[in-house]
């Protein structure tokens, strides 16, 4: 059988949740509101190893430091069925929000992404989801993303791309929504297919530290934090069958560092359950929801508005631009270089530092060094968006390979974990490769 049947084969059930969501968007009793925005195609946005395509929508009123939200197919699929299907609710919340959203395109047989092989399943290991960061890297540059609030969702292979993405790039994304999906690396092949009769049957099973040790082989190293993830599964879905459900929710809880058992369970809707980890309400760092009944044909009526809240998309702009020329007056940066915000998290005897990085010249950086010194006792025991050494005193950050390029006005967010012997106060004395940063 050749991969392309094999591919129509294993994703028939898919087709027909394509026909579902779109009899779904023609019943939303959602007013849609005028707009001049729509789904424009981007070109040469970076390292595309697997020539995927890229489609940006951009509303009309973009907020000042906009949200961004990726936005993946599913099998058969394309980014114009998602945008004006199942993620259709997604596009009016961007118009109300001024959030900015990246739909990655799959272009090969099927037009299923690439969870399977050695190469997909490693941080920048040259398949689908290097193409995907080069277009996060595009979208930061160019709409001044804030990079606290770049999130990911997915349907169905788009789905199981959203986990893969937030095991390699947890630097990267804040949160997920995965519809449908299977753990970060379940998929994972030795032969070339890109199909995983075992993992979509729901026969692979793994203890929560297994699951987690996987995604964690996917970025070596890193030490911090992990985005909060939402997972939703029909109980009837025979393409990905249920099982995935609880093993992904083993892969996260366990990444979190939070227990198995939920700290709540509720019933947002009839058919709904949904059960939280780590905390309640919408501070939990794992959320669940299985609907009772459902098959594959996800998102159903209501699920996407969930997902927004727990994405932290339906938070209105507190500024705009508009995607048309203006003339703005806007506040002199405080350097003719670089300018620097640094915030510490401390505990005991450990912190987290987030350190944002302004580019305040007219010239864009292509390439760069942060250097800065640490306070006394401080020694850093991880990082991420950037290597860093040595490990104390006057530090080196230098940038990855997807965060090289940092525009005019534009912002690179980077961070590390360390240890302190009493004072754990910020980072001081920050230079961009040798230009003093003034504070933000």
């Amino acid at each position: 059988m050749t991969l392309t049947r094999k591919l129509w084969s294993s994703t028939a059930a898919i087709i027909a949740a394509a026909a579902l969501l779109a009899a779904a968007v023609a019943l939303s009793l959602v007013p849609q509101p005028a707009s001049a925005a729509s789904l424009v195609r981007v070109t040469n946005f970076g390292a595309n190893p697997t020539n995927l395509n890229m489609y940006v929508y951009a509303p009309d009123a973009v907020a000042a430091r906009p949200a961004l939200l990726v936005m993946i197919h599913y099998c058969t699929g394309s980014a114009s069925a998602v945008h004006n299907g199942g993620g259709r609710d997604f596009v009016s919340a961007a118009d109300r929000n001024g959030y900015v959203i990246v739909y990655p395109e799959a272009t090969r047989d099927g037009h299923c992404f690439d969870v399977s092989t050695q190469n997909a399943l490693r941080r920048n290991g040259g398949s689908d989801s290097t193409g995907i960061m080069s277009m996060v890297s595009y979208a930061r540059q160019r709409y001044n993303v804030d990079p606290d609030r770049i999130v990911v969702a997915g349907i169905s292979s788009g789905a199981m791309m959203t986990n893969v993405l937030a095991a390699e790039y947890p630097d990267v994304f804040s949160a997920g929504s995965a519809f449908a999906g299977v753990p970060a690396g379940c998929f994972a092949t030795t032969d070339g297919s890109m199909w995983n009769s075992q993992c979509s049957g729901g026969t692979l099973l793994k203890t929560p530290q297994q699951w987690g040790d996987q995604a964690r082989a996917m970025y070596p190293g890193y030490t911090g934090r992990y985005p909060r993830m939402q997972l939703w599964h029909g109980t009837n879905d025979t393409t990905l069958a249920y099982p995935n459900f609880g093993e992904a929710l083993d892969q996260w809880t366990n990444l979190h560092g939070v227990s198995r058992t939920p700290v709540s369970t509720d019933q947002p809707q009839s058919n709904w359950t949904r059960t939280r980890y780590g905390a309640t309400g919408t501070a939990a760092v794992v959320e669940g929801i299985s609907a009772q009944g459902t098959g594959h044909d996800v998102p159903t009526a209501g699920m996407v508005g969930y997902a927004i809240t727990f994405l932290g998309l339906d938070r209105p702009p507190t500024s705009t631009t508009t995607t048309t020329t203006t003339t703005t007056t806007t506040t002199p940066p405080p350097s003719q270089g670089c300018s620097v915000k640094a915030s510490v998290n401390a505990w005991n005897t450990g912190l987290t530092e987030t350190i944002t990085i302004t580019n305040t010249s007219p010239t864009a950086v292509n390439g760069w060094k942060l250097q800065f010194t640490l306070p006394g006792g401080q020694t850093i025991t991880g990082g991420w968006s950037a290597t860093y050494s040595p490990t104390t005193g006057q530090v080196t950050a230098t940038n990855v390979n997807y965060n090289g390029q940092i525009a005019p006005s534009a912002q690179v967010s980077i961070g590390f974990q360390a240890t302190h012997t009493g004072n754990s106060a910020a980072a001081s004395g920050f230079t961009l490769n040798g230009v003093p940063c003034g504070a933000a």
